[in-house]
């Protein structure tokens, strides 16, 4: 069991200063790998304790182990190779990768990350976060496969068994981050089939987060998808146009109370009343409260009030449940749909 209102987060987190220098001093080749390895552990446990000090229930490490969300990924995948940087956004950039032989799954791609997380937190559960299928396909270029459908399911097929080889460690709550998955109106239904393939004969939570989208037309799909939980931005919306989440039926909502695009502080009163506007469309028993998705863009000490705040708002909210005897809400996995 879990308390009512379970907090978490949705995964990145700002890096410390020291670390960039250091991811910087290895792309230049000026640092041995292992100090770059201690320095990345490092940093893991520290953003660890910064989430469990601000009491999140289930947190994560905020992504010290890695460089970009899709890179990280398809450096690790046989079949992949890197040309060079393309530009984002602004003055972002990130190595994007190209498809040029049949993907393999030739290493865990995030197992030692999450066994380093286990062994260093004081919480039960964790929450994992890993890129989806579909989200890959859509950042990378495809020089190999004859049609995008191919190159998603063979990208589904490999993060099947990444989340075999994480639930056989011990990982309980897994989250799928496919924040492209609404790009293309016309394939959804690909990613939804590639999400399901990725979870096929996993037992454990998992999770779907998908941010700054069509909710509306995500909800079509809610019954579909066969995931335990949906993490929602709704802080950068402001909390407009919610009544999608009618749809949603037997499944959690991950509720994102606070905007993670503006480094303004939301109240604790603000995150309170913007968590019972959830109640108008789901009993609390069937609602996370999360931030909107990762804080990694914020100042870190932004960040961390943020969750702060974020935090306190739930703990005023469950009181005011346990009045009407909500105190706690069982931890479904994927067993329970």
């Amino acid at each position: 069991m879990l308390p009512i209102l379970p907090t978490s987060v949705i995964g990145s987190y700002p890096k410390p200063r020291w670390l960039l220098r250091m991811y910087r001093l290895r792309e230049l080749g000026k640092i041995p790998e292992e100090d770059f390895k201690e320095a990345v552990k490092d940093a893991s446990v520290a953003v660890l304790r910064e989430h469990e000090r601000a009491g999140v229930d289930i947190p994560w490490e905020g992504e010290m182990w890695r460089s970009e969300m899709t890179e990280y990924f398809t450096a690790k995948i046989k079949g992949f190779r890197f040309y060079g940087p393309v530009r984002v956004w602004g003055n972002a950039y990130f190595n994007k990768a190209a498809a040029v032989d049949k993907l393999e799954y030739k290493e865990p791609l995030v197992l030692d990350e999450f066994l380093w997380v286990k062994e260093n937190t004081t919480r039960e559960i964790v929450k994992v976060p890993i890129t989806g299928p579909y989200t890959i396909a859509e950042w990378s270029f495809n020089e190999y496969y004859p049609d995008k459908e191919s190159f998603v399911m063979d990208l589904a097929k490999i993060i099947n068994k990444e989340l075999k080889t994480l639930e056989d460690n011990g990982a309980k709550f897994i989250q799928l981050d496919e924040p492209a998955m609404l790009n293309h109106p016309d394939e959804v239904p690909l990613a939804v089939e590639a999400i399901n393939r990725a979870v096929k004969g996993i037992k454990i939570k998992v999770g779907l987060h998908v941010c700054y989208s069509n909710y509306y037309l995500l909800a079509d799909y809610f019954d579909d998808i066969r995931v335990t939980q949906f993490a929602l931005e709704f802080a950068n919306r402001q909390f407009r146009d919610m009544d999608f989440v009618k749809k949603l039926s037997g499944k959690e909502l991950g509720y994102g109370v606070v905007d993670v695009h503006n480094p303004r502080v939301e109240s604790v009163d603000e995150i309170v009343r913007a968590i019972k506007k959830i109640f108008n469309y789901l009993d609390p028993e069937w609602v996370y409260i999360n931030p909107d998705c990762g804080l990694k863009l914020l100042d870190r000490r932004i960040a961390y009030q943020k969750l702060v705040n974020m935090v306190q708002a739930v703990k005023i909210v469950r009181k005011e449940l346990e009045k009407e005897g909500k105190t706690e809400v069982e931890f479904r996995t994927l067993k329970d749909i």
